[in-house]
C-alpha cells in the first residue's frame, strides 16, 4: 500500500499522510452513524467530560469502562455557568469511544477494512490488533485542545508497539484544529505512563482512579507560538495519517465555525505484552481482533 518514499517519510518523521485513502461514501457513512449514536445516547448525571489537562483529568466509571463499550464524552466548554448545555447535544460531544469498532456494524466494517491491515503490514507491525477507536468531532467554537502527548503513554506495550491510524472525515486546517507533530520525535524517550490505581490485589478492571508515572523529564514540544518544533498536518477530507506511538503530537482548540470530524483507530502488536495497569481494559470474553478480520470470535 505504501510507496517507498512514504515508508521512508514514516521512518524518518514518525508520521505519514496518505491522500484519498477513503472515499466520500465511507466518510458519509461513518459521519452519519456517529451522529445517530449521539442522538440515541443518554448521558448519566455525572456527564462525562473529556479533557487532556493532566491537573483536571477525571477518570470516572464511564471512562474506565469505555474500553469495552461505546460512550459519548462532552466537550469541556459545552456547559454554561448554570451547568446546562449551551448548544444542542449533537454540537456538544467531544468524541465517541472506545470500542465501537467491535460493537457497531458500520464502525466495524471501516476498522477492519483491508487498507488498514495492509498499511500496518507495510510499516512492519507484528500481528496488529485493534485496541481502541475514537470518533472525534472537534466541534465549532468549543472543540477542545488536545495537549501534546505520545500515544504510548496511554496505550503501553512492551515493547512499545501502539500505532495510530487517523482519518480525516472533514478537512483538517489551521483554523479548525488540525493535528501538529514533531518530525523525528518518535526517536526520543517515552515521557510518562497513564496507569490505573486505587485497587486491591491488582484487580485493575475494578480500579477507581488513574495517575501519571514520570519516566523521563525531557519536556514535550511546546505548541506554537511558544515552541517551533511542531509542524501542522493540514489535510483534506479522505486523508489517512499514520502516527508512531512515540511521536509527540498536539491539536489546538477549534474557535472556527467549521467542525473537524476525524476517526482514529489505535492498534498494538499481539506479540507484545499489554500490562494490566493500562487504563484501557477489555474483559476476557472480548479479545482483541487482528486487523483485516471481519469475523467476530
Amino acid at each position: 500500500m505504501l510507496a517507498a518514499d512514504q515508508l521512508a517519510d514514516f521512518q524518518r518523521d514518525g508520521f505519514v499522510t496518505i491522500p484519498d485513502a477513503i472515499s466520500a461514501e465511507q466518510r458519509r457513512q461513518l459521519r452519519t452513524r456517529a451522529l445517530d449514536i449521539v442522538d440515541a445516547w443518554e448521558p448519566t448525571e455525572e456527564r462525562s467530560v473529556f479533557t487532556t489537562n493532566e491537573q483536571d483529568r477525571v477518570s470516572n466509571k464511564e471512562f474506565l469502562d469505555s474500553g469495552s463499550i461505546t460512550w459519548c464524552f462532552f466537550e469541556e466548554e459545552a456547559f454554561g455557568p448554570d451547568g446546562e448545555l449551551t448548544q444542542p447535544k449533537e454540537r456538544s460531544i467531544n468524541k465517541i469511544g472506545h470500542a465501537q469498532h467491535d460493537l457497531d456494524d458500520e464502525f466495524e466494517r471501516f476498522a477492519y477494512q483491508p487498507l488498514i491491515a495492509e498499511v500496518a503490514d507495510d510499516i512492519g507491525m507484528d500481528d496488529p490488533r485493534a485496541l481502541q477507536s475514537m470518533y472525534i468531532f472537534k466541534q465549532p467554537h468549543i472543540g477542545g485542545e488536545v495537549g501534546c502527548h505520545q500515544d504510548a503513554a496511554f496505550l503501553y506495550t512492551d515493547p512499545i508497539s501502539v500505532t495510530g491510524f487517523w482519518f480525516a472525515i472533514e478537512d483538517a486546517t489551521l483554523d479548525n484544529g488540525c493535528l501538529w507533530a514533531a518530525p523525528g520525535g518518535h526517536h526520543t524517550a517515552l515521557r510518562q505512563l497513564f496507569k490505573r490505581t486505587g485497587t486491591a490485589a491488582n484487580d485493575y478492571l475494578d480500579a477507581d482512579g488513574t495517575e501519571f508515572e514520570e519516566l523521563d523529564t525531557t519536556p514535550l514540544p511546546e505548541p506554537p507560538p511558544r515552541g517551533d518544533t511542531l509542524v501542522p498536518i493540514e489535510v483534506p477530507a479522505g486523508t489517512m495519517v499514520v502516527l508512531d506511538g512515540l511521536l509527540p503530537h498536539w491539536s489546538d482548540v477549534n474557535r472556527s465555525a467549521a467542525s473537524r470530524h476525524a476517526y482514529t483507530l489505535h492498534c498494538i502488536s499481539g506479540a507484545a505484552e499489554y500490562p494490566a495497569w493500562n487504563w484501557l481494559r477489555r474483559p476476557n470474553d472480548m479479545p482483541l481482533r487482528p486487523l483485516g478480520s471481519l469475523a467476530r470470535p
